[in-house]
């Protein structure tokens, strides 16, 4: 695989993009390059023909999205911050310095959006945010295989009141953006490798932020262990990383707002929040 390849679920099936902005169609499904021992090998064998560019799709069919909290250290203040009123501040340093990491079921599909897809924000909620985070694509037999971006969309005044609230915070209608390709690389992403957020209200800055990933303490190889422990997933899987972004305790999302999340080598997401 040439690197820089990116990995596209269209409207019109799988498609390949190099380098060179050629394109070509993939001649199996998304789920089966997810069950490959390698799937960029598999990829590889099952190159068709160039073929134009066509409308992408979420890129995600049977696959899980699981993710990780408290792997940057601005987030685990800002889990401490939220949860004080609750008794809570103090699972979060404990998870920070623990050798088990926190994860969580996130969603499936059908709650997924893709890139240019408007997200949501929980209606019951005063206090919602966007969380920016390099996104692991894992295969069935736990290899990393890939790299994508994902909002992780979360009321943090849900999850503030109590931590066994973390499921409403998290999951619920479209509370997960997820793309726009998969970077294809079996080579981690190097700790200079920047995540930048820039939301924009009424065509203005309303946040903007950036981290790095070497300020993020959780290796991904480490988290995708921890998750396939005593778990299996037969069509493969995403886990998100984790945040290193928090906009202040002031700021809120509002419909309307324009969210863009960009990682290079793979892009940017797109997404406005909707109703």
């Amino acid at each position: 695989m040439k690197p820089g390849s990116i990995l596209y679920r269209t409207s019109d099936g799988v498609v390949l993009t190099n380098a060179d902005k050629s394109y070509h169609r993939v001649e199996s499904t998304w789920d089966a390059i997810f069950q490959a021992a390698s799937p960029s090998t598999f990829i590889a064998s099952h190159l068709g023909q160039e073929t134009a560019a066509h409308p992408i799709s979420p890129p995600i069919d049977s696959q899980e999205v699981w993710a990780a909290g408290v792997t940057y250290y601005r987030s685990r203040d800002a889990r401490m911050e939220e949860s004080e009123s609750a008794g809570g501040g103090d699972f979060y340093d404990r998870v920070y310095s623990a050798e088990r990491p926190e994860i969580f079921f996130k969603t499936t599909s059908h709650r997924v959006r893709g890139h240019g897809e408007p997200v949501r924000i929980r209606h019951d909620s005063n206090w919602n945010v966007p969380e920016p985070e390099l996104t692991l694509a894992v295969n069935s037999h736990g290899k990393i295989f890939g790299y994508t971006i994902g909002n992780d969309m979360s009321s943090r005044e849900i999850e503030g009141l109590n931590p066994l609230y973390l499921p409403q915070a998290k999951t619920y209608e479209g509370c997960c953006g997820l793309g726009p390709g998969i970077y294809l690389s079996d080579d981690p992403l190097g700790p200079s490798t920047e995540i930048d957020l820039q939301i924009m209200r009424d065509g203005k800055v309303a946040f903007e932020g950036a981290t790095t990933l070497n300020q993020m303490k959780r290796d991904p190889v480490e988290l995708v262990e921890f998750l396939f422990r005593e778990n299996s997933f037969p069509n493969g899987c995403y886990l998100m990383t984790g945040t290193g972004i928090i906009p202040d305790n002031d700021f809120t999302l509002q419909i309307g707002d324009e969210i863009r999340i960009r990682i290079d080598p793979i892009g940017t997401l797109e997404n406005r929040v909707g109703e």
